[in-house]
């Protein structure tokens, strides 16, 4: 990934530190820096320098950043300075989202329980704004924000693997397999995403908009991260993919609507269309198999499976909230105003 502007302090001092030589004693004093930094902030989820810190340091486990030695992948500081962002990040997360209770015990029941959880979710529909309203700018900004994650796409949730065990596993590699393309490149979902990006006309670059987009995109994007990588956080991975599978399949078949709309061929809808049935049957092996058996398996970790398919609704329903309130106001989505042109049609 193309190493971002900074945008604070935080951000400004991270970025010093990755493109020097590795430094045992400035990365000391970076977990220093963060520590304090982060100690006097409040809304880290609406932080833009705490979000594009929190990415960058993520992004050194995924497919690193340019000009940065791999070495900073695994340096106790550089770690050191992570947790001092994430149990900050995590703490207010718990404490903004509601968690549903129930007294599910059974797979089909703790599926039932997701399946009410994301049916009653009340947040805006960005997708149906797109379906109906949309200008064609409005959907290249879409586009934008959803490149941060959509062009890694899967790859957190796939962290989970290694920690589970029998069906859980196997129902999540049969999710991840269909999400890598059934050993097919061309349909990788993350490559065929790019390809929405080339017809649309945009940049289909790994991280090319990382600037543009503001920290209420980049949040749910660190969010999945902090969930995958952790070992006693793989209940909420597992709600968070259960989540985000039950609320797909109806969202993308507007999608491609609203593309179509805005005069985008099929090459720019393939995307959002592959997942308009794809999703339909990964909602019932996440919901059932994956998320429902888990927590057979292991019953302490129904809560966090929970937490995780609430966090995936709410955070990204903030993401959404932002968008079409900028929309809405005739205004740009993203950090940068890239048009001057009225961004509601009629107005």
């Amino acid at each position: 990934m193309p190493l971002p502007s900074p945008r604070g302090p935080l951000s400004t001092a991270l970025l010093d530190l990755l493109t020097r030589d590795v430094d045992d004693a400035a990365a000391r004093a970076f977990a220093r820096t963060t520590q304090d930094e982060v100690a006097g902030r409040s809304d880290l989820v609406d932080d833009d320098d705490v979000q594009v810190t929190l990415l960058c340091l993520y992004e050194l486990h995924h497919r690193g950043l340019t000009g940065v030695d791999d070495a900073w992948e695994w340096h106790p500081s550089v770690i050191d300075a992570r947790r001092h962002i994430e149990a900050p990040f995590e703490a207010e997360l718990r404490s903004r989202v509601t968690v549903p209770e129930t007294s599910a015990t059974t797979a089909s029941e703790v599926a039932a329980t997701l399946f009410e959880l994301a049916a009653a979710d009340s947040g805006p529909s960005v997708a149906r704004f797109v379906a109906k309203r949309a200008t064609r700018d409005q959907v290249d900004e879409l586009l934008m924000h959803r490149s941060v994650y959509q062009l890694k796409e899967a790859d957190p949730h796939t962290w989970a693997i290694p920690r589970l065990s029998g069906a859980p596993k196997a129902a999540l590699v049969e999710i991840q397999t269909d999400e890598y393309g059934g050993g097919r490149p061309e349909r990788v979902h993350s490559t065929l995403f790019a390809q929405t990006m080339r017809e649309a006309g945009l940049d289909d670059t790994y991280g090319a908009y990382l600037d543009d987009v503001p920290a209420s995109t980049l949040a749910p994007v660190n969010m999945m991260s902090m969930f995958g990588l952790q070992r006693r956080l793989r209940g909420a991975i597992v709600g968070h993919l259960a989540a985000y599978e039950m609320t797909s399949s109806i969202p993308c078949r507007l999608y491609s609507t609203g593309l179509q709309r805005v005069g985008l061929g099929p090459g720019a809808t393939e995307y959002f269309d592959e997942h308009v049935e794809a999703d339909a049957v990964h909602e019932q092996i996440a919901g059932r198999d994956l998320a429902g058996r888990l927590a057979e398996a292991e019953p302490a970790l129904l809560p966090d499976i929970l937490f995780g398919a609430a966090a995936c609704l709410t955070v990204d329903g903030w993401s959404g909230e932002r968008m079409i309130e900028r929309w809405s106001a005739g205004e740009s989505s993203l950090r940068t105003h890239r048009s001057a042109q009225p961004l509601l049609q009629g107005a």
